[in-house]
């Protein structure tokens, strides 16, 4: 809920910085997924008590603008997080909407060139930038996929400061207004690497899920090619299908 009062000089010292708050939010300073200043830095920088300041991220955190992490510290939401929600999510995001003892570990979060066989499923030339992200998502504390994501650069140019111990990707599709409207995807049996074997707790010599799916948003461009490797004994896929 937006302010009713009017918010001037004389105002509460936490009505005050509750508005400087929403305002570097608003002109991007604070973006959204990444962490505001902790309790004692907003303290010390505009010299006022740590409770005005708690009373002013608490007002924001009650109007959703910002979210509280224990732990981790208090994070810009944005306010089009709530209304783009429903977008359709990869695996990942299938375990954080249906799992409610679900983790995700970033391992890697990075820039590269896009490449001849990235270029081919994202529909851009080999050397657009992208980001690459590669995460372990766990269910009851037990390895369950390794999930990576190449994503055009241009489409979350904020993506380096963001959390995404915190926020999926999906979630920070809808800090930028992209709705994803529909995906292709494939289902294949494949190997791992040692490496990855031993992340997911898994036999180097026994095949694993593998899901990859071309993400497309509403104007039909390409917003991310996924691909999650899974663990065949800890889930199951259902197809629905209407003739």
């Amino acid at each position: 809920m937006r302010r009713d009062e009017p918010v001037g000089p004389k105002s509460p010292l936490y009505l005050q910085l509750r508005e400087l708050i929403r305002g570097k939010i608003e002109n991007g300073e604070y973006p959204p997924g990444t962490a505001i200043p902790s309790v004692g830095a907003l303290a010390e920088t505009y010299g006022i008590h740590r409770l005005s300041v708690r009373s002013a991220i608490s007002a924001l955190i009650g109007e959703g603008l910002l979210k509280s992490v224990q732990g981790k510290g208090i994070f810009v939401v944005g306010e089009k997080l709530a209304k783009d929600l429903e977008t359709a999510g990869g695996f990942e995001q299938t375990l954080k909407e249906s799992a409610q003892r679900s983790e995700t570990r970033l391992l890697i979060k990075a820039a590269r060139p896009a490449g001849t066989l990235y270029a081919g499923y994202l529909g851009c030339s080999p050397q657009e930038p992208l980001f690459y992200v590669k995460r372990l998502c766990l269910l009851d504390g037990e390895p369950l996929s390794l999930e990576e994501a190449y994503v055009p650069q241009n489409l979350v140019p904020n993506l380096p400061d963001v959390d995404l111990n915190v926020f999926s990707l999906h979630q920070v599709y809808a800090f930028y207004g992209i709705r994803i409207s529909r995906g292709e995807q494939s289902l294949s049996i494949s190997r791992l690497d040692s490496a990855e074997a031993r992340l997911l707790d898994v036999d180097a010599h026994r095949g694993v899920l593998t899901l990859q799916c071309v993400s497309y948003d509403a104007q039909g461009r390409a917003v991310e090619f996924a691909r999650s490797h899974i663990r065949g004994d800890k889930c199951d896929f259902h197809v629905h299908f209407h003739r």
